[in-house]
């Protein structure tokens, strides 16, 4: 196709403009038989060394010493023995997922929450400063998370929180803000004004505006971020590490423990790592379509 291919719209027709060319050019390419095949080849190669680890948690010690995973298919020698073992076993992984939960929910919820409050503030409400604000609270994303633990666990010394799931809440909530507030602010920029405009003048304020026209509009991008940060903070080791005491330590440092401790076991190591990733990839599976739209409509303008 040219820049002078023309289009019928409602009886005239008219040429494609450059961008509408370039789209349509990249639909057609991506569409193509050659992208398919080289996108599942891709995911193919991709997914070996995950399909190895998987066989791997299934089979026995001694078999696993003597040949690779791959002869499992002609060699067959399965069993449960492994995920007995780290759940119930000398590995009990139970406890540590229970936490790992307990860990994570708050640390999505709460994170949202406040995002949403300051997002629809620096998106409809004006105010002196904002934008210097916001662009204050979207440099924060770069700032390294190890810079920031000395301070922040000396506070919570401070304030006597050592010791309890608050020190991990609030320092994965800290850590999870700015993208969150960014994410939701660029979603609400993209809604019509004229939507809060006639909002405004049936009589509604901010409450009523933002719980009864935005929240609606809202859920790709707030179950974008609910996957994002779930999967940060479920797969999270650092903060886990730095802040959980031991009888509040999540999966991820469990296992690491466990790779410490039984560096050879790799029945066990395989068994666990599947036990950890089981969820996360659930939670990700069930939204997916969420976190893309989420993520195309609150990414691409600031």
């Amino acid at each position: 196709m040219t820049d002078n291919t023309a289009v019928a719209v409602h009886g005239p027709t008219r040429k494609l403009t450059r961008a509408e060319q370039r789209k349509e050019d990249s639909k057609t390419r991506l569409s193509s038989p050659a992208a398919s095949a080289i996108a599942v080849i891709i995911a193919v190669v991709w997914t070996i060394p995950t399909a190895g680890l998987l066989i791997t948690s299934f089979r026995e010690p001694s078999a696993i010493r003597r040949t690779g995973w791959w002869t499992a298919f002609t060699n067959p020698m399965f069993t449960l023995e492994n995920y007995e073992t780290v759940l119930t076993g000398s590995g009990d992984l139970v406890g540590p997922f229970v936490n790992s939960l307990i860990i994570t929910i708050p640390s999505v919820v709460i994170p949202i929450i406040l995002a949403l409050l300051a997002a629809y503030a620096f998106a409809w409400i004006d105010f002196k400063g904002r934008d210097w604000l916001f662009a204050a609270v979207f440099a924060l994303q770069i700032v390294p998370i190890q810079v920031t633990l000395i301070p922040l666990l000396s506070q919570y010394v401070r304030f006597g929180l050592v010791g309890t799931y608050w020190t991990v809440w609030l320092s994965h909530t800290i850590f999870g803000l700015p993208l969150a507030i960014f994410l939701l602010h660029n979603f609400m920029r993209e809604i019509p004004r004229s939507l809060i405009e006639a909002a405004r003048v049936d009589g509604a304020g901010h409450v009523r505006t933002f719980f009864q026209v935005l929240m609606p509009l809202l859920v790709p991008a707030i179950a974008s971020f609910g996957i994002f940060q779930f999967l940060w903070v479920w797969n999270d080791l650092l903060v886990g590490l730095t802040f959980a005491r031991a009888d509040y330590r999540p999966i991820t440092v469990a296992i690491a423990e466990m790779a410490g401790s039984r560096g050879q076991a790799w029945h066990l190591l395989s068994a666990g790592a599947f036990v950890a990733m089981l969820l996360p990839v659930i939670v990700f599976l069930a939204l997916q379509r969420f976190f893309v739209r989420g993520m195309l409509a609150g990414g691409v303008k600031g």
